[in-house]
């Protein structure tokens, strides 16, 4: 059986669908949908040079990689490369294929660092040593059941404090931009990057199509937002909270376990089942916030890093 690797088709809607089968399969902890998978190959930063790639055997695709330079960090020569292979098709060659050309592609972009995260478990870390990779940074993925777990009880809202959704920014987002780009800035990352392109952000982040803004909670203090928590939903009935974050003047204050508490609730009442998110292993402060709100780790990934040349 040949294994062919070939750039995807976005404007295929059935194309865009069986990348989206693959990772969730794959990674049923991210929200994926054909639509997003066209939207992020349409609208990503030409600088970006971000190109899905997938992989057929028989003509059916049974493993896609996604690739990228990272042009927001302000050191060169950085790549991303993350692959996936549907659970049923392992062992066919598909993964290496993909590699390949994804590491032959981001050569030839000038990449000399490569990053690519990779589950926590032995047969995909053997594959990425193998591979030349060495192990760095990890995060959680964490799992809520919505529809059974009982939440902790909304908090009261403090004085002086708003709550509103994402969508009642839709006139002018801007404000959630820069509240974005600070709390990004303070993220745990191998790699710096600078939120600083408005234009962007509104083609990455708030038109996107897993963006649900009526869900998307958002603390403001004197008509300012102080912190937010960010939903992502599928239709599916599932949930993931994309981003948490507090600026830095409000911080303490508990705004995030509120803005997050408050989403959660709202999640449940549109319906949502199942709930993800994810966490740096060593963002204590979050984890903490999560597995109060009933959280559990369902699954690891390790970042890895090959130095080319």
């Amino acid at each position: 059986m040949t294994v062919l690797v070939r750039d995807l088709r976005p404007a295929d809607p059935a194309d865009a669908e069986a990348f989206a089968a693959v990772r969730r399969a794959a990674l049923p902890y991210m929200l994926t949908t054909g639509a997003s998978v066209a939207h992020d190959s349409r609208r990503a930063h030409p600088d970006a040079h971000f190109r899905p790639l997938v992989a057929e055997c028989d003509g059916e695709v049974v493993g896609v990689a996604s690739i990228r330079i990272a042009y927001d960090s302000p050191q060169p020569g950085i790549g991303d490369a993350n692959l996936y292979v549907h659970p049923a098709r392992r062992g066919r060659g598909a993964g290496g294929a993909l590699l390949d050309a994804a590491t032959e592609r981001l050569t030839g972009l000038g990449a000399t660092t490569l990053y690519s995260w990779v589950l926590d478990e032995p047969p995909y870390r053997a594959f990425a040593a193998r591979r030349g990779y060495r192990p760095s940074r990890s995060a959680h993925f964490l799992r809520l059941d919505l529809a059974g777990a009982e939440l902790p009880p909304r908090a009261p809202v403090p004085a002086g404090v708003e709550l509103r959704t994402g969508a009642e920014f839709a006139a002018d987002p801007r404000p959630l931009f820069t509240l974005d780009a600070e709390t990004t800035a303070d993220e745990p990352s191998d790699v710096d990057a600078e939120l600083d392109d408005y234009e962007q952000w509104l083609a990455d982040t708030w038109e996107h199509p897993l963006l649900d803004r009526e869900l998307t909670t958002v603390a403001v203090v004197d008509g300012v937002p102080a912190a937010f928590s960010a939903a992502l939903t599928d239709g599916r009935g599932r949930y993931v909270t994309g981003m948490t974050g507090t600026a830095r003047a409000h911080r303490g204050r508990g705004l995030a376990t509120l803005t997050k508490t408050t989403a959660l609730h709202r999640a449940r009442a549109a319906g949502c089942t199942e709930a993800f998110t994810g966490n740096d292993t060593g963002n204590e402060p979050m984890l903490t916030i999560n597995r109060r709100l009933g959280y559990r780790v369902c699954a690891t990934e390790v970042r890895h890093v090959r130095t080319l040349g």
